[in-house]
């Protein structure tokens, strides 16, 4: 009975620790994305429209650990959105399944990324 009870209160919060384990996964490669496209812009005055103008091989990106989707947003010539959409498991990172950053460094939505 006591291990079953320690249990229940010891799983929520391991699963929230790999929910905000794995969501760091996806705020590293959004600001790893987000410093290559101001090295596109740097050389080409323009952001790239998406990731294949940032040296991937398709227009998305899927993550090391397969969590997350990462794409460009939206872009013109001098502002971009880049997005981390969640896959798999962690879907259940209620109000943490996408997550954006811009040209200027605005990361949403902000609970996520403390």
């Amino acid at each position: 009975a006591i291990v079953g009870i320690l249990a229940v209160i010891a799983y929520p919060s391991y699963t929230d620790y790999v929910m905000s384990s794995n969501r760091s996964e996806a705020q590293r490669e959004l600001l790893r994305y987000a410093n290559l496209q101001e090295q596109v812009y740097i050389d080409s005055r323009s952001y790239a429209d998406d990731m294949k103008g940032l040296g991937e091989s398709s227009a998305d990106k899927t993550t090391r650990t397969k969590n997350y989707l990462i794409d460009v947003q939206a872009q013109t010539a001098t502002t971009f959105t880049l997005r981390a959409r969640a896959r798999l498991g962690q879907l259940n990172d209620t109000g943490c399944t996408s997550m954006t950053v811009n040209e200027v460094g605005v990361k949403t939505p902000s609970a996520c990324w403390q």
